[in-house]
């Protein structure tokens, strides 16, 4: 058994390992940040200003849009200041927010995969289910199990004793590297995780599966081909964008062992952290022609304006 030790700083590895290419991952980090920020703070700002797209399908997309924002930016300024050193507290609220965002998205993304099963096989009364009070109610059940999942899991981590080593063979503050840390019983804990994980992302992801098996087989039953090529393409985006996602934390989290793997799963969490959010941005944008078509209409009253004052 090792003997406990009192830590007051975690020294965040990251890919410290290899050092040839800092300079290469600097940049491509960099470069997935600002397009990240850019992408998604552009949509919250046309879904915003255009009026057109004040529906519930945006509405979930400007949230998604504002969630990727501060999830990225939980994690990449810190890689990009090369700050390998965090304080214990700085370790408690990066697992925080992290924890939370991601289950927040994780319920976030069931939210939109049941308002295009509302749209999709209930078109007539769609305006009247997905209300405003509705897509508000769904917005903050998300955000409510994210907070709650949240600030368990968390308090649960740094109840842990910690032995020996502060390095945590990670880019960011998590559990099961932090669980490797400490002085218990490392399969016990691998099942606790476990379970949770398996409530957190497996109950959304079955609401999920049921939304899609019923829009799949609704879209199959439409005599127009037309209209199954346009039901199609409106769910695609954000079918891939959960394929994404939970496939990522899926094979972090639900995998046997996991907490013996963080160099395979520093390479799968740098999809769902960084790859996933600046991704999102281009989906909903560049394949999106109600959101290309609002951001020319903002970007002509704009020149328009510009025309009339100067």
């Amino acid at each position: 058994i090792r003997n406990q030790t009192s830590i007051m700083e975690f020294i965040v590895l990251g890919f410290g390992n290899v050092p040839e290419l800092q300079i290469l991952l600097f940049l491509l980090f960099l470069v997935i940040y600002i397009m990240t920020m850019a992408g998604n703070i552009l949509i919250v700002a046309i879904v915003v200003a255009d009026h057109h797209l004040h529906t519930p399908m945006y509405f979930f997309l400007g949230n998604l849009s504002c969630l990727e924002t501060c999830y990225t930016s939980t994690v990449l300024p810190r890689m990009l200041a090369n700050n390998r050193g965090i304080s214990y507290m700085g370790c408690v609220a990066q697992m925080y927010f992290l924890l939370f965002l991601g289950i927040y998205e994780c319920f976030l993304l069931a939210a939109m995969a049941y308002d295009r099963y509302v749209a999709i096989c209930n078109p007539l009364r769609y305006r009247l289910i997905m209300n405003r009070r509705v897509c508000l109610f769904l917005t903050v059940l998300s955000w409510f199990w994210g907070n709650v999942v949240s600030l368990v899991q968390t308090a649960w981590v740094f109840t842990l004793p910690f032995c020996g080593s502060n390095q945590i063979n990670y880019f960011f503050c998590d559990i099961p590297p932090l669980i490797k840390l400490s002085c218990i019983d490392i399969p016990l804990y691998e099942m606790q995780l476990f379970t949770a994980a398996m409530l957190v992302i497996f109950t959304p992801f079955s609401l999920i599966v049921v939304s899609y098996t019923f829009i799949i087989s609704t879209i199959l039953k439409m005599a127009s081909a037309e209209g199954r090529h346009k039901a199609f393409f409106t769910c695609s985006s954000h079918l891939f964008v959960v394929t994404l996602y939970y496939g990522s934390c899926g094979l972090i989290y639900l995998r046997p062992k996991s907490i013996h793997l963080l160099d395979t799963n520093k390479v799968l969490a740098l999809i769902y952290t960084t790859i996933t959010p600046t991704l999102n941005s281009f989906i909903y944008s560049l394949r999106n022609k109600e959101v290309k078509e609002a951001l020319r209409r903002l970007l002509g009253d704009r020149m328009k304006r510009k025309n009339i004052f100067s």
